[in-house]
C-alpha cells in the first residue's frame, strides 16, 4: 500500500494567561514522513516523555506546515469505513437466529444531538446515583465563560421562559426550579467552578480544588460540564483529555452524574478551529467510555446563521426581546446560540432525571457487545470517523510486537498492546491521537501488517496526521517499558478525519 505524506511539525506555543495552572503543557509534536525517505532514519516522533523518539539531524529534511486552516462543518463529517472483514481473517461464526445478541456499552453516534441511553446506559447511571445519597434536584454547573455567563441556564430560574410546545419538560423545570443549592435554585446559582478563562484543568487543581468545593456546597446529583474552548489554545490535547477523564471520575466517583457537551466552534482563529473536531471527539470518547450523557452543542449550532455566535465569534449569541430572552424557544429563538444550549441542556438533565431519579425505562434499545479480541488475528473494527475508544493495557490481549524497527524506533515497547484495523474506500487525511494519565506510557504506531513491525510506517507519542491511501491500515496502541517495567493503563485512541 502506498503511504502518500510529508514530514510536518506543528510547534504551538501555550498561552495560560487566562487559566491558573502552572504546569507547563507537554509540547505536541504530529509528525508525518514520506515513504520515500522511511530508510532515512528520519524521526517519526519527537514529542516529549522518556520514550519520544530523538531529534533529527540539523540537516535533515523538514518541513513546517504552517496552513493548518480547516472548515468545521467539513471536519466534523462522518466519514463512514468499509467494514467489511479480510477474507483471510476468521470471525465467529453467526449466533443462532433465535439467539438474542448480548448487549454491551453503547456507542456515541455523531448524528444525533443527545447521546442514546441504552438499557446499558440506564443502569449506568443508576448504579452512579446508588453511590451516594444527593440532593436529585440539584446540578452543579462546571465551565468556563459559556457556563459562567447569565445567558446560561439563569433564564430557568425566571419567568421569561417559553418552552413552545415542549410540555414533557415542565416537570423537570418545576423539579430543579425548586431545587435549593445553598440558597438559590440551581439555575440562578453563581457557581464555584465556572470561571472565565478557564480549562478543563483548573476545575480540578487545588485542594480543595474548585469542583469538590462546589460540589461540597450544593451537594448535586447531577453535573453540567462544557471545557475545551480555553483548552484549545494550550495546544495539549493529550493533557485536556486526562484532565476532563480524571474530572469526570471524581464526580462519578462519588454518586454525581455527570452531563458533559462538546465546544463550539471557534470562528474568531482558522488555526483554533481546525482543532475543535479533535477535542469534541475526546468529549464524546470520555462520555462514551463512562457511558454518561454526552451533549452535541456543536453539532446543532453548525447549521446557525454564523454558527450561533456572537460578535466576537467565539461565544454563543442570545435572543433578545425587550431584554435578554435565552430561555425562548420559539423559532426565531433557537437561532441564537446560548437559547440552543439551555433547550438541549434542559433535554439531557430531563433524560437523566427521568432515569436516574424516577426509575424510567432506556429511552433507546439495546446494542449488541461488540467482541473484537484486539488482536492482530482479531483487530478492534474502526467504522466510522469521528472514532474515540478506551482500552486498558493492562487487560491488553497480547504482548507480541516488542520494537518497532519500520520506524527506526528503538523504544522498549514490549508490553500489552490492542491493534485497530481502519478499511478506507477513499484517500483520507487523519488526525491520530493517543491520550493517557500519569505514568501511563501508551505510544501509536502505524502499520502495513500488524503482525510485522518491519511495516511500521509511522510512530507518534502523543499524535501524527497522516495522509492515507484507499485500502486496509492497522493501528498498534503499544506499552512502552522502562526501568521500572511496563507503563501499562487506560488510553483513549482517538481518530478524526482533516478536510
Amino acid at each position: 500500500m502506498a503511504l502518500a505524506m510529508a514530514l510536518s511539525l506543528a510547534f504551538v506555543a501555550c498561552d495560560d494567561a487566562n487559566d491558573p495552572e502552572t504546569e507547563a503543557p507537554d509540547l505536541n509534536v504530529i509528525g508525518q514522513v514520506d515513504m520515500a525517505q522511511r530508510d532515512r532514519g528520519l524521526a517519526l516522533d519527537q514529542g516529549v516523555g522518556e520514550d519520544a523518539a530523538p531529534q533529527p539531524d540539523s540537516g535533515a529534511d523538514v518541513a513546517i506546515e504552517a496552513d493548518m486552516e480547516a472548515d468545521a462543518v467539513a471536519a466534523d463529517a462522518i466519514v463512514e469505513i468499509d467494514a467489511e472483514p479480510d477474507a483471510a481473517i476468521d470471525v465467529d461464526a453467526a449466533p443462532e437466529p433465535d439467539a438474542a445478541p448480548v448487549e454491551g456499552p453503547a456507542r456515541y453516534p455523531t448524528d444525533q444531538t443527545q447521546s442514546p441511553i441504552t438499557p446499558h446506559v440506564a443502569a449506568n447511571l443508576r448504579a452512579i446515583a446508588d453511590r451516594a445519597p444527593h440532593q436529585d434536584d440539584v446540578f452543579a454547573k462546571v465551565g468556563a465563560s459559556a457556563t459562567a455567563s447569565l445567558a446560561f441556564l439563569h433564564c430557568f430560574g425566571g419567568n421569561r421562559i417559553d418552552l413552545d410546545g415542549r410540555d414533557a419538560l415542565q416537570p423537570t423545570l418545576d423539579a430543579f426550579r425548586a431545587g435549593d443549592a445553598a440558597g438559590d435554585d440551581p439555575f440562578s446559582r453563581t457557581s464555584l467552578c465556572a470561571t472565565v478563562g478557564w480549562s478543563a484543568g483548573a476545575a480540578i487543581s487545588g485542594d480543595p480544588s474548585p469542583l469538590q468545593q462546589e460540589v461540597d456546597a450544593i451537594d448535586p446529583r447531577f453535573a453540567v460540564i462544557m471545557y475545551g474552548t480555553n483548552d484549545i489554545e494550550q495546544r495539549d490535547i493529550d493533557r485536556y483529555g486526562g484532565n476532563l477523564l480524571t474530572l469526570v471520575d471524581t464526580l462519578t466517583e462519588q454518586g454525581i452524574i455527570p452531563v458533559i457537551s462538546s465546544v463550539m466552534p471557534r470562528d474568531d482563529n482558522a488555526d483554533s478551529d481546525a482543532l475543535v473536531p479533535s477535542y469534541n471527539a475526546v468529549v464524546r470518547g470520555v462520555a462514551e467510555s463512562r457511558q454518561i450523557p454526552f451533549i452535541d452543542f456543536y453539532r446543532e449550532l453548525l447549521p446557525l446563521p454564523d454558527h450561533g455566535l456572537g460578535d466576537d465569534m467565539l461565544h454563543p449569541s442570545a435572543f433578545r426581546d425587550g431584554g435578554l430572552a435565552a430561555c425562548v424557544f420559539t423559532d426565531e429563538g433557537l437561532s441564537y446560540g446560548y437559547n440552543i444550549r439551555n433547550l438541549i441542556t434542559l433535554q439531557a438533565l430531563d433524560r437523566a432525571r427521568r432515569i436516574a431519579v424516577l426509575g424510567e425505562d432506556a429511552f433507546d434499545p439495546p446494542q449488541p457487545e461488540q467482541t473484537y479480541a484486539g488482536t492482530a488475528a482479531d483487530p478492534i473494527r474502526v467504522t466510522a470517523l469521528p472514532y474515540a475508544d478506551v482500552r486498558d493495557t493492562r487487560m491488553a490481549p497480547q504482548s507480541a510486537l516488542d520494537v518497532y524497527p519500520g520506524c527506526d524506533a528503538p523504544q522498549d515497547e514490549s508490553g500489552g498492546e490492542f491493534i485497530y484495523r481502519l478499511d478506507l474506500d477513499q484517500p483520507a487525511q487523519l488526525r491520530v491521537y493517543v491520550i493517557d494519565r500519569g505514568s501511563v506510557d501508551i505510544d501509536v504506531h502505524l502499520l502495513g501488517d500488524p503482525t510485522d513491525p518491519q511495516t511500521c510506517l509511522n510512530r507518534a507519542h502523543t499524535g501524527m496526521r497522516v495522509s492515507l491511501d484507499p485500502g486496509t491500515w492497522y493501528f498498534s496502541l503499544d506499552t512502552f517499558v522502562n526501568a521500572q517495567g511496563p507503563q501499562a493503563g487506560e488510553f483513549m485512541f482517538v481518530l478524526v478525519a482533516d478536510p
